[in-house]
This record gives C-alpha cells, sequence and structure tokens, in this order.
C-alpha cells in the first residue's frame, strides 16, 4: 500500500497545457494516463472518473479539474 500523499504543484501555462492536451488524448483513445507528480509517476486507470468543482470565497475562485479512481 502507498503511502498517504497530498501534494499541490505549481506548472507554467505550455506545462499545464501539454498534460492537459496528454490528459485529453489518453481519454479519446481510451487509454491510460501516466504523469509525473513531484517526482512520482501516476498511473490513472481508464475506470477513472473525471469531475469540475469550482469553488468561491471572498478571498477569490477556483476550478479544479478532478480526475478519482479506487485502488481495486
Amino acid at each position: 500500500m502507498k503511502k498517504e500523499r497530498d501534494i499541490e504543484k505549481d506548472y507554467s501555462t505550455s506545462e499545464f497545457v501539454a498534460k492537459l492536451r496528454r490528459l485529453a488524448d489518453a481519454l479519446e483513445n481510451g487509454e491510460k494516463f501516466e504523469i509525473q507528480i513531484a517526482n512520482e509517476r501516476i498511473y490513472v486507470p481508464v475506470r477513472a472518473k473525471y469531475n469540475i468543482e469550482h469553488e468561491r470565497d471572498d478571498s477569490g475562485e477556483e476550478i479544479e479539474f478532478q480526475v478519482q479512481w479506487s485502488h481495486e
């Protein structure tokens, strides 16, 4: 079992676009998606679920593109 982790990593616009483009390509092709975040390679299975979350408070707003799956 992998140890728990909660990391937020900033990317330049071009890096973020490249990652989104690779994710979109994998989704369109029905393939798993691989990404490295803070020196750990993550393998996202085809069965993953996707959602978009919007949060707002007095200090600003946030949109999160979320990819979730269980360890089966």
